[in-house]
């Protein structure tokens, strides 16, 4: 199913919110994370995007790092207006643990984020800016205090968080409006409906976008044995993904496939088509990086799910159901801040 002969539909961003398509495209896997990049096939997908109506890109300085902008900075060139694109900042690399990650969240490191992003996508403003993730040894008020400059200045629109608390997200609002809360989102990780975040967005008006809404790729079917991927395939060092974690979520994932089989749809179709149906100020950023998945997962726009099959799928996918932390210990301590 695709939505080649229909206007895509579109979504609000929180309650003051822009509006961009309902969908819209994560583009790390082109340059980062998911094993052996495709430039040819990545610009051919963000060209489709495009064509198809998505408006809502997605990046961040650390995919690559930096790899990920430069490409988008050069596939998007005569384009810009016809994008809605958001970037982040925040998230540090140590070049002598090339596994290890920090976080930065002082003003003085906001500023010199901007601008090399700004530089990498070559624009001279951004619509959307995430705090990737939150510093735990800077108060929030004085990174986004930093932010608001950057909005003054015209250098950004709109500001958002990444994986940060309730208690945090209120007090960054205080400062400024949030407009946008991105946090990992799906029928597998659904910590955003108990940890308040979700309260505190509806409340104050703040949008919510969800990024790997497919379970980085788990609900999509497609992945039946983790030897399928890459050996630099990160997905390989989460627990989601090892030994007796990856049989009992892969029996999870084939009754998408069963149910998705019934209503002659694809898993994937299924599975954002849920994330769709949890609130209009949702837009799920699915990420890929080749246009037959961008095309399959736009088909989701189409599906209607009825109360019974949403609360079967909420009846499969309890909390518990699903084994295995969705980071490594590093990665679950930057979260949930």
């Amino acid at each position: 199913m695709s939505t080649l002969n229909t206007p895509l539909p579109t979504r609000r961003l929180g309650r003051n919110g822009p509006t961009v398509s309902a969908l819209g495209l994560g583009c790390m896997g082109m340059s980062f994370a998911y094993g052996a990049a495709d430039e040819t096939e990545s610009l051919a997908t963000l060209d489709r995007a495009l064509e198809l109506g998505v408006n809502f890109l997605d990046t961040a300085d650390m995919y690559g790092p930096y790899a990920n902008e430069e490409l988008l900075g050069r596939a998007l060139k005569g384009r810009r207006e016809q994008i809605f694109l958001a970037s982040k900042f925040g998230i540090v690399f140590d070049p002598a643990r090339p596994q290890a990650r920090g976080v930065n969240g002082r003003p003085e490191y906001v500023r010199a984020s901007i601008e090399g992003s700004l530089k990498r996508l070559n624009t001279d403003r951004l619509d959307l800016y995430y705090q990737h993730r939150i510093d735990a040894s800077v108060p929030i008020e004085d990174t986004v205090g930093a932010m608001a400059e950057l909005v003054r200045e015209g250098k950004v629109r709109y500001l958002g968080l990444s994986e940060a608390s309730a208690e945090t997200l209120e007090r960054a609002h205080a400062v400024h409006p949030i407009t946008a809360v991105q946090s990992e989102y799906s029928l597998w990780t659904r910590d955003p409906e108990h940890n308040g975040v979700f309260e505190v967005c509806e409340r104050l008006g703040i949008g919510f976008v969800p990024y790997s809404p497919l379970g980085r790729g788990f609900l999509t079917g497609n992945i039946t044995s983790a030897d399928q991927l890459q050996s630099d395939d990160f997905r390989l060092s989460t627990p989601r993904f090892q030994g007796d974690n990856f049989a009992k979520n892969l029996a999870l994932a084939e009754q998408v496939k069963a149910l998705a089989a019934g209503k002659g749809q694809t898993p994937a179709q299924l599975a954002l088509a849920w994330v769709l149906a949890q609130g209009e100020h949702l837009v799920p950023i699915p990420g890929t990086k080749r246009r037959k998945y961008l095309e399959d997962n736009l088909g989701a726009l189409q599906v209607t799910l009825s109360a019974d099959e949403l609360a079967r799928l909420d009846a499969l996918f309890r909390p518990e159901a699903v084994a295995g932390a969705r980071y490594t210990e590093v990665g679950m301590a930057l979260v949930g801040r």
